[in-house]
């Protein structure tokens, strides 16, 4: 199985950090922020990992290199100057991702999850969604779930964790360019072809200066 780590955006929210430095190569504890998922990857017996790249991808690349560091083999999906957002950065690099099931990860989010739980799932819907309890600065949360299908509303409603499974077929008759992946779930969600699970361990969507203070003094 394959995985691609979405790590193109610019991090305005994170400014002035992010004008030097893209928002994936930030030093969060011992490593840089997307390194922990590259480990947690490895550790999960995944090889290979695309990576979308845009705002400073120069640096994302000669960091990371092949892969070998980190026991992986990295492929890297440049988008040139102008991001395709997240569905748009995914649509870009299906010829890389292949014809099986693969993994995607929000370059900018913390977890503990292990991704072995999506690698030896069975593969029963177009994507399967991790869900978290919804943080302070998403306390309406995006998506309900009952009995492992994910809806748009309901009484309980989790938070997206920004980790997924997805299958080529979520995608098809989509256009290439630049287009977010949140109204596809939604779409997909009605269609009722979206399964979840809710992920209880630690997690933590770094998109402010807030967050990454909070997320280096848990790693401290």
């Amino acid at each position: 199985m394959k995985a691609m780590i979405l790590a193109a955006g610019r991090g305005e929210r994170l400014r002035p950090h992010t004008d030097i430095t893209p928002k994936p190569l930030i030093q969060v504890g011992e490593h840089r922020l997307i390194e922990y998922h590259l480990f947690n990857l490895a550790s999960a017996g995944i090889n290979d990992v695309i990576i979308n790249t845009s705002w400073l991808a120069d640096q994302i690349q000669q960091t990371l290199g092949s892969g070998d560091k980190y026991s992986l083999s990295i492929t890297y999906s440049d988008e040139g100057d102008q991001a395709l957002e997240t569905a748009g950065g995914i649509i870009n690099a299906l010829p890389l991702l292949g014809d099986e099931p693969f993994i995607i990860i929000n370059g900018d989010v913390w977890s503990d999850y292990d991704f072995s739980l999506l690698t030896n799932r069975p593969v029963s819907s177009e994507a399967h969604l991790v869900l978290v309890n919804n943080p302070e600065h998403n306390k309406k949360g995006d998506f309900s779930l009952d009995n492992e299908h994910v809806s748009n509303s309901g009484d309980d409603m989790f938070t997206y964790s920004g980790i997924g499974l997805y299958s080529p077929e979520f995608f098809e008759g989509t256009t290439p360019g630049k287009s977010a992946l949140g109204p596809l779930l939604r779409t997909k969600c009605k269609q009722q072809k979206v399964s979840g699970e809710i992920h209880s361990g630690q997690w933590l969507d770094i998109g402010t200066i807030e967050r990454l203070v909070e997320l280096r003094s848990i790693l401290s």
